[in-house]
């Protein structure tokens, strides 16, 4: 994709960096080199203490994920023990698995800006037997994330049929639906009346060329452009996230010799074991599978989007909040950190908080805030042209919290900085 950056950050959406520093016995750091990597042995391990600090850096942490990269020497452990110092309390871990393996764990308790917290790392051998507080499972039609016994999303993976009196053409898979608050208020919409091609959290182009022939993804009326689920890869539950692995294809629907792909998806979606908001990770990974590439032409709209409740749609006090403090009013096209959807479904208010990766392509992403419909996506072909060539990928990346009560953009403002300014985690070896 011409304008993409390229940094080899496309695994580490919230992942933090990693600071490896070797302590000698007098306790004076040495010159950090990467051979130290090698004395990170299981032998070592058991004579040598492995310290985990957590740097809060500029802002106040609480329920944040943490992410620790693990060295070569750890990667082959498949299980940590890692323990609170100043309290001995054992932390739930649990490993990421991926082409550079992390350690996640939730920093439970407030780290006050200019703090660390320090934990001592043990490898062991084999998983403790526990019953996951994320669970991940496939009913056959749909899976479902939860925290706990609560609801979190439903991602279709078999295509979904719309109500009577809706065009069988809106028939959709490949989308979440229902997004859940943490009392169980459905904050997305499916076959919307007023829209019926919007559906929950979905990603699709809209004014793109392929091959010469216009292609819109998005308006599923004209018949231009298919999105659908082809695989899923099995689903991760466990003590911190649960996450699921899917495959999506976008094809050209008017090729002269039939459907042909033209997109292959890979979405990445992750729920963590936080309860006062749910926090979810989001990461699409579009690759070009045709021989040409596909245009995404300059437009007002298109891009990764959310449709919001029905009930949102002309409630009076139901709006947009963002970053910058606009409003469907004089939000619209702004490049804000992070947007807030939210009203109240049958009395209750509740919202969902939508924030931009810093590494995505243009951030801050413009964003299309519609002047009546709850719906927003981030549209960075609002600032021009650019291409998805044969064999590149777009990687974009978005954190959804949702909440119940109304917008609280101090919480916004925090959760945004553990995103978007996560803190800083260091592995050290030292002396026993």
């Amino acid at each position: 994709m011409r304008h993409l950056p390229s940094r080899h950050t496309i695994l580490r959406a919230t992942c933090v960096a990693v600071t490896l520093l070797t302590l000698v016995e007098s306790g004076r750091a040495e010159q950090e080199q990467r051979p130290h990597e090698a004395q990170f042995s299981t032998a070592n391990a058991k004579q040598e203490e492995l310290l985990v600090e957590v740097v809060a850096g500029r802002h106040d942490r609480q329920r944040t994920p943490i992410f620790l990269e693990l060295p070569e020497a750890l990667r082959d452990h498949t299980a940590f023990s890692l323990v609170r110092i100043d309290t001995d309390r054992v932390i739930d871990v649990q490993v990421l698995a991926g082409e550079t393996p992390r350690l996640v764990w939730i920093l439970a308790e407030p780290l006050p800006a200019g703090s660390v917290r320090r934990y001592r790392l043990v490898p062991s051998g084999a998983s403790r037997e526990k019953s996951p507080t994320v669970t991940c499972r496939d009913n056959g039609r749909q899976i479902l994330l939860a925290v706990g016994d609560r609801p979190v999303l439903n991602y279709n993976h078999v295509v979904v049929d719309p109500p009577p009196g809706i065009d069988a053409h809106y028939r959709r898979g490949g989308h979440i639906h229902p997004l859940f608050s943490p009392a169980g208020i459905p904050v997305t919409d499916d076959f919307a009346p007023d829209h019926a091609h919007q559906h929950g959290v979905f990603f699709a182009w809209v004014n793109t060329t392929f091959e010469g022939r216009p292609i819109d993804f998005w308006n599923q009326a004209k018949e231009q452009g298919q999105v659908e689920h082809i695989a899923l890869k099995e689903p991760v539950s466990g003590p911190v996230f649960g996450q699921f692995v899917a495959t999506l294809r976008h094809s050209d629907m008017t090729a002269p010799d039939g459907p042909k792909p033209v997109l292959e998806e890979t979405w990445t979606v992750r729920v963590y074991n936080v309860r006062e908001q749910f926090v979810i990770d989001f990461e699409s990974r579009q690759r070009c599978v045709a021989d040409h590439p596909l245009a995404v032409n300059e437009y007002h709209y298109g891009g990764m989007a959310i449709r919001g409740s029905r009930q949102w749609f002309g409630q009076p006090g139901a709006d947009f909040v963002t970053s910058e403090g606009k409003t469907r009013e004089d939000g619209n096209h702004t490049r804000p950190r992070w947007v807030e959807m939210y009203g109240k479904v049958d009395g209750r208010p509740s919202g969902v908080l939508v924030m931009g990766d810093p590494s995505n392509f243009r951030s801050p992403q413009p964003v299309r805030l519609h002047p009546e419909k709850p719906y927003f996506c981030f549209a960075p072909m609002v600032l021009g042209p650019f291409e998805i060539k044969p064999g590149e990928e777009y990687v974009s990346r978005y954190r959804y919290c949702t909440h119940d009560g109304s917008p609280d953009t101090a919480l916004a403002d925090r959760l945004w900085n553990d995103y978007g300014h996560p803190p800083e985690v260091r592995l050290r070896r030292v002396k026993p």
